[in-house]
Order: structure tokens, then sequence, then C-alpha cells
């Protein structure tokens, strides 16, 4: 077996990942600034575009600084794994045609987005500092407290659309898309979205006024870029899992070019929105973050989740198809 088509099939899919997560470094500093009265960078290259490519090399011919009290094998094991399940969990995704088939595709996104608990635990117990230590703590409760949220959420569309393959949601939005008769469960899946990717106001992990950088703070130069190049790459994963879920648009319907772009479109939109969050509201405390998916988001996602299985019931006398 001839392993060049695989590799040059991984390159394609990974190479535009990694360059959209460099402009959108660059895309969100020029836009907070504007919105802030500042330029942003804007030193080099024209209006700043070069930017993304100079902070990259900067870290990563870095001289890669170590405490020595750490653990070697974990301490560069962790930005590892973080990137390279960034990078995996795109696989399945219909973009208009995933790389990778996989029938069970949310379970799949699930599955691989919960190991990513692993690569911030490892990286703040490897660290062996209390600060590293206490920040992961805090990023774990956090992460795993929002996936309960979203994996309730996920279940209420699987139930809309009986079916686990993403391909269904692009198939079954022909005629209304997903987010108008379930817009409840957008709205708490976008918010869910900001705090399982530690975004503004939900950035208690990494939130610089009362935290020294968190779990990632012993992290300096190429380690401490995988970690970056990790959380925006989530952040565009994120919202396309949010579009083609929400907003889906069918391959019957659409050229898949046409489909791509609109994709394309539609991530670029709710990334916007992202930052246009951060730049409006202060940082919640962390008994806010958790009373808002325990006490609010908890109870609300199941009382949908169980009047979604119970109107077939009530108006056909059958259950959800699967």
């Amino acid at each position: 077996m001839n392993p060049l088509p695989t590799i040059t099939n991984s390159l394609m899919y990974i190479v535009p990942i990694l360059l959209a997560v460099a402009f959108l470094t660059l895309v969100e500093r020029k836009i907070i600034g504007y919105m802030q009265h500042r330029k942003g960078p804007n030193v080099v290259g024209p209006y700043g575009l070069l930017h993304p490519i100079a902070d990259g090399v900067k870290l990563f011919i870095k001289e890669p600084v170590r405490p020595t009290a750490s653990s070697t094998t974990l301490f560069i094991l962790a930005p590892t794994l973080a990137l390279t399940l960034a990078l995996l969990i795109w696989t399945p995704l219909p973009m208009p045609f995933p790389m990778a088939n996989v029938n069970l595709t949310l379970l799949f996104i699930m599955a691989v987005s919960s190991l990513s608990v692993y690569s911030i635990l490892t990286s703040g117990w490897a660290s062996n500092s209390k600060y590293a230590l206490i920040g992961a703590l805090r990023a774990i409760a956090q992460t795993i407290s929002y996936e309960v949220s979203l994996g309730l959420i996920l279940l209420a569309a699987i139930i809309f659309m009986g079916n686990f393959s993403m391909l269904t949601f692009s198939t079954g939005q022909e005629a209304i898309w997903l987010i108008i008769p379930a817009w409840p469960l957008a709205t708490m899946w976008y918010v869910s979205t900001l705090a399982e990717t530690n975004r503004s106001p939900f950035d208690l992990t990494e939130g610089e006024s009362e935290l020294a950088s968190g779990f990632n703070v012993e992290y300096a130069g190429g380690p401490l870029a995988s970690f970056y190049l990790a959380e925006y790459a989530n952040i565009m994963l994120m919202n396309t899992i949010s579009v083609i879920i929400f907003l889906g648009d069918s391959l019957n319907l659409l050229l898949p070019e046409m489909m791509t772009s609109l994709l394309m479109f539609k991530t670029t939109a709710l990334s916007l929105v992202f930052l246009w969050v951060r730049a409006s509201y202060p940082r919640f405390r962390y008994d806010q973050l958790m009373h808002l998916i325990w006490k609010n988001f908890l109870p609300l996602t199941l009382s949908l989740i169980i009047l979604h299985i119970s109107a077939p019931l009530a108006f056909t006398g059958l259950p959800p198809q699967f």
C-alpha cells in the first residue's frame, strides 16, 4: 500500500486548518483593537498580515524551557496531545464530505473532545507546580461541567434528526434550519461552546487578571504555541459543528463548492461573535460559571429533552425513530 496519498490527504486537511487558526488570531487582535479604538497589529507585512507567521516563527525557534522538577515525558506529551486531538476531531466533519466517514459521528466527536481534558490535567500535573495544578483543576472542572450540557443538547438534536451521523443534519434541514424550532437549545449550545473553549467571559482557566495563565504557566516557546493552536482550532471546530447542526444546508440542493463557501461564511460569522463577546462582557466569577451550568442549563436541557421525547408520543403514539 502506497502511503503517499494518505499523507497528502492528511496534509491537505491539516494545513488549511492551521493557516485558518493562525489568521484567526490576527483577526481577533485586529477586531478587538478597533473595538477598543486602537490599531492592533500593523507592523509586520501590509496591514499586519504577516504577524501570525512572525509570531509562529518566534515561538517555535525559542529555546524550550522546562522546570527542573517537572516530568520530562509528560511535560512534552501534554501540548502534543492537545494539538493532535484538536486536529483529529476535524476528520469526520462533512465539509461538505468527511475525510473519514464515521457512522456515529457525534459520539466520536464527544469522545475525542472529552480526551482533551487529559492534556490539560497532564500539563498541570507534569509541571510540578502548585499554580499550574490549581489552574488545571479549575480548567477540568469547567470543561467537564459544560460537556454535560453539550452532550445533552446533542442528544436533543439527535432526537430531532433521528440519526447520529452529521450528514443527516445536512440532508434533514432542507425545509427549515434546526435553529428555528430549537432556538433555546441553540442558544445554550452556543454559550456552552464559549465555556468549553475557555473563551471570555468564561476564560477562568487562563484569566490573566487573577491567575498567572493557569495550567500552562510553566510552558514557553513551541509547547505554549501548541496549546494556543489547539485552543483556536477548537474555537473554529465548535463553530463549524454549530453551523452543521443548527444552520445546515442540504447536499441535495447545493453544489459542494457552494456548500463549502456557505459553511465557511457561517463559521466565520459565529467566530466573529466569539470576538465580539470577548470585547463586550466582563469575566464571570467561578461560582457564577458553575451556577449557570448546574442550576440553569442542566434542568432546562433535561426538560427540553423530555419534551422532545414525549411530543411524538403525545401526538402520534410512536416513539422517536433512530
